[in-house]
């Protein structure tokens, strides 16, 4: 499942990078390039249009995310490049910090107490009435 939607992935940024300026092109190393050829799908039909965005044309996550690394590694300028990685940092650390929260020893041991404070508050015993019926009978039995 994931080889086909990375070899998808490389046949959409193959035909990404055929609209792309021949200095651009250049910029990319030829192993990256081999490296997309050899394992894109052959048979996946993908046409780009360069006067369309990426979202219009239902490119993939996968491929805005190759897109998104061969623009940082290749085409951004210093500036660029330093925005691009210290939001990638933040964004890491801020996910980091939701795990750290939700997995802690504390947080873990205090959900769990109040699960079972919970579950015995709704427990309750329930007194058992007996009927009219049932008591002429037990009379009956009682006296015969």
């Amino acid at each position: 499942m994931e080889n086909v939607e990375f070899a998808n992935a490389y046949s959409e940024v193959l035909e990404i990078l055929k609209n792309l300026s021949r200095e651009d092109y250049e910029k990319i190393p030829i192993e990256k390039v081999n490296l997309f050829e050899n394992n894109a799908n052959k048979d996946y039909d993908f046409h780009y249009d360069a006067n369309l965005t990426l979202d219009e044309q239902n490119v993939s996550k996968r491929a805005k995310a190759i897109i998104a690394i061969l623009f940082r590694d290749y085409w951004a300028t210093p500036e660029q490049r330093e925005k691009i990685l210290a939001k990638q940092n933040y964004d890491r650390m801020q996910i980091e910090k939701k795990k750290q929260e939700q997995y802690a020893i504390d947080n873990i041991f205090r959900k769990k107490e109040t699960k079972v404070e919970t579950v015995e508050n709704t427990v309750a015993m329930v007194e058992y009435k007996e009927s009219i019926f049932t008591k002429i009978k037990n009379w009956f039995k009682r006296t015969f």
